[in-house]
This record gives C-alpha cells, structure tokens and sequence, in this order.
C-alpha cells in the first residue's frame, strides 16, 4: 500500500498553522507523529489534498510545572517524553502507566500526546485495505451506508483506542483547543462524541495546543490495566485508568476517579464510581463492586475479533485490579 499524493505544509508557528487551516478547510488533514494518520492514507481511509505538519512548531512541546497550579504538557509533546518524564511518574503515575502501555517504544519516539488524544476510532470493518473494504460494500464509516457490527441502526460503533484519553479523564485534565476564533480552554470530559464518525467536538480549522493537568490530582495514585492481543504495538481492545487520592493515616479514599477505553465509540469516566470510592476502604469486596460499575458502562460490540462479552468481562476484572493496585 502506497501514500495517495498530497501536498505537505509545514508552517513554523501556531498563527501560521491555523491561517492555513482557515485557508483549506475541510482539504487538509494534521500530522503529528503520523503513526495513525499515515497508516490510514496507506489504506485508502483518508486522501487529503493537504497535509499540515505541525513538527516545526516547537512551542508546542514539553512539560511545564505552573507553579503550584498544576502541568501543562504542550500537544507535540511525543509518549516517550511523557513515559520518562520525573514529573509525570512522581505526581501522576496513571498517566506514566497509560503512556508506556502505548504500542512500542520506537512508535512512542514518535506519537504525540495530541495525537493520542484524536485517535481515530477503530473498527474490524473499517481498518481494512481499500480492496477489502470495496468487496465488503464499504461502511457506514467510509463510503458505504450499513454498519456491519449494528446493521439495524444508524449510527457507527467503531471503537475509541486511545490509552492515555482514560488516564487524563480520571485525573480531571483540561486542553486547549485554538482556531481562527481564537483560543478555548475546554475539560476532556466534555471533547469527545460517542458516535464513531463524529468523534470529537473539534472544527475542521481548529488544532488541540496544550493538555493541563490540575494541581488538586498531583500525588494520586494510579494504574491502567490494557488488553491487547500482543504485547506491544496493538491498540487497546479493552482498557481501564482508576486514580485514587488516599489518605496516609485512615487509609481511606478521598477522592477518585476511574475511566475506560476500548469498549465504547468514546473513553468513558464511569458514572458513581467516584461517588462511591470516596470515603471507602479499598477492600477487595468494594474494588469488585467498581468493576461492576464499570462493566456496565462498557458497551463493546463487533470492533475487534475479541467477542464483546469477553471485552466486558476483561473490564470489570481490569477495573478491579486497577482499584487494589492503587491501594497497596
């Protein structure tokens, strides 16, 4: 499979990179890494006449304490850098954890933040050679009307496979989105669509900047528990974030926060788990009583070659393991 032509631009600034986004709305598409996007030009999925490549733009990286307020990581910052950062494994191990899950060392050299956050969403269907797809009558996704995993329904499953979208939700995250109207300052939980198509609440002209971690989260404890059929360069086919604040002498949880990925067309933080671990103790009858709750925010259908009641399964078993992680 061989790259569609396009022609790249490769602006030095933010101002630069948004003007051309203005200038070809709709005709181009960004890179970061590249280690989805390229991929699926090879397949035929996207065949932008433009390709904006934002490497160039250096203000858009590394990772910032805000004097007491928190971490700004800018969006080019790669997974590598996250993965080995002091700062993010001392006060937000989750996310240290969910950025070295990502695929394989030399695709976290060069996959972004940023990127990681506007994943496509995936699907058996939909992640095919253009051959394949062609003699499958296409997608409700591309080029076809009929979703082969809800072939009844009019809306598109293909899952969310980001690893570090969970992390972020349960940390409280907020990023920054800019545009030809200028700049908005948005929560995680409020970016994506549930809708496989639709994706995220982001305008063709407009370029996520900057992820800022809350300072209230720094010191939690955290881990992320992730299915993949091999151990390293996979896509998650079920993942589980939980970061937990607990305090020292009680041993009781003061605040919390879990999420999943992979079993839904978004990353989900879920509902009443918070509710429900603060002011417990972190017994292993309560971490199984989480685990519920989050199997029945996992809505997994036909993504993947995994069944989804078995993707189900794997959540509530993640999600449990991932509160008694956090707890020793």
């Amino acid at each position: 499979m061989s790259l569609p032509s396009f022609q790249l631009l490769r602006p030095k600034t933010l101002d630069e990179a948004i003007t051309l986004m203005d200038r070809y709305d709709g005709d181009v598409k960004v890179i970061a890494g590249g280690t989805d996007l390229l991929p699926s030009m090879k397949q035929k999925l996207f065949t932008p006449p433009y390709v904006l490549d934002l490497r160039g733009i250096s203000e858009l990286r590394g990772i910032r304490s805000t004097q007491g307020d928190g971490v700004e990581i800018g969006a080019l910052t790669t997974l590598s850098a996250i993965e080995h950062s002091p700062l993010i494994r001392g006060d937000y191990p989750v996310l240290y954890e969910a950025a070295r899950a990502v695929a394989s060392p030399v695709l976290r050299n060069m996959g972004t933040i940023g990127g990681n956050l506007c994943l496509d969403t995936r699907c058996l269907w939909y992640n095919q050679s253009l051959v394949w797809r062609k003699s499958c009558g296409f997608c409700l996704k591309k080029d076809g009307d009929l979703c082969h995993v809800a072939p009844g329904g009019n809306i598109c499953w293909a899952a969310f496979s980001g690893d570090t979208p969970p992390a972020l939700l349960c940390l409280g995250a907020e990023i920054e989105i800019v545009g030809p109207n200028g700049l908005r300052r948005t929560p995680l939980s409020g970016f994506y669509v549930n809708e496989g198509i639709v994706r995220l609440h982001l305008a063709p002209n407009e370029i996520v900047t900057r992820v800022h971690l809350p300072g209230s989260s720094a010191g939690w404890r955290g881990s992320y528990q992730k299915l993949r059929v091999r151990g390293s360069i996979d896509y998650p086919l079920a993942g589980v974030a939980v970061a937990l604040k607990i305090d020292t002498l009680s041993g009781r949880i003061e605040d919390a926060g879990v999420a999943i990925t992979a079993v839904n067309p978004a990353p989900f933080l879920v509902k009443d788990a918070d509710a429900q671990l603060v002011g417990a103790l972190s017994t292993e009858e309560f971490a199984e009583r989480i685990g519920e709750l989050a199997a029945r925010t996992a809505k997994p259908l036909t993504t993947s070659a995994l069944t989804p009641e078995y993707r189900r399964e794997v959540v509530r078993v993640f999600a449990k393991r991932a509160v008694l992680a956090c707890s020793n």
